[in-house]
């Protein structure tokens, strides 16, 4: 399957682009036109990175970037503004699951830690964008990466899901008070797919139990997350703004 979206012009940054979806995404808005800032903390993956998508003619640049850290995320969109423009493509993809567990034995921090990178996380690069878009009076798109955990419950994820439900929230608040300078903002909601995080898990019989409940009877792929990304990256989706899309194979269908 060979999905095209014309990105060409648009400066997109990407967090989380070391691995995993976040590494997926990149290549994908560099293959349709777009400028890619590569954002993460490890910089030798992002250089490697880089690298590759200019081998095959795309722009990138590695930024480094922490998102639980303010001056970290203004420096890394000072660096892919000063190399590739005025950023008006966001995926926000960073996220950690943490260590899990049941809610009676997770620690403080660890609880704390998840929400930090993966609700704060998106607050502090969505709104500098957002910032950074009114400034320069353009419109742009931001496009944050939620989870089906938002919208169901799981054992031994709890501050996982309490993050992604919130950033759903999140999500919509955002849309709302940005309509106004032409920055619509939106969410990616992905079902169970392989990445560093999960793989382990899903690999295990209770990945299997979890396969057996999806209405399609597999797992997704990066890929099958294209379209959608696509979608509400480009101009294909001018009016959509608040929305979230599951990609889930049917999983938040699935009877109880």
């Amino acid at each position: 399957m060979s999905l095209r979206a014309d990105l060409s012009g648009r400066v997109a940054l990407v967090t989380g682009a070391s691995g995993g979806l976040g590494s997926h995404f990149a290549r994908l808005l560099a293959a349709n036109g777009a400028a890619v800032a590569l954002a993460a903390r490890r910089h030798d993956r992002l250089a490697a990175l880089a690298a590759e998508i200019v081998a095959t003619g795309g722009r990138a640049l590695a930024v480094p970037m922490d998102v639980t850290d303010g001056a970290s995320v203004r420096a890394g969109f000072d660096a892919a503004e000063a190399a590739l423009g005025t950023v008006d493509l966001l995926v926000a993809n960073s996220g950690i699951a943490g260590r899990g567990g049941w809610l009676l034995d997770v620690e403080e921090t660890d609880f704390s830690r998840v929400i930090e990178v993966n609700l704060t996380g998106v607050f502090r690069t969505a709104r500098e964008a957002a910032r950074r878009l009114v400034a320069a009076r353009r419109p742009g798109s931001i496009v944050v990466v939620a989870s089906i955990i938002a919208f169901a419950t799981a054992p031994g994820v709890a501050a996982y899901g309490a993050s992604k439900a919130a950033v759903v929230h999140l999500v919509r608040s955002m849309a709302l008070e940005w309509a106004r300078y032409g920055i619509r903002v939106n969410a990616l909601a992905p079902g169970y797919i392989p990445t560093e995080l999960n793989r382990d898990f899903l690999a295990s019989e209770a990945g299997e139990r979890v396969r057996a409940r999806i209405p399609m009877r597999r797992f997704g792929d990066p890929a099958d997350l294209d379209g959608a990304l696509l979608l509400l990256a480009s101009d294909a989706s001018r009016y959509m703004t608040g929305s979230v899309l599951a990609v889930d194979g049917g999983h938040l269908v699935a009877p109880l």
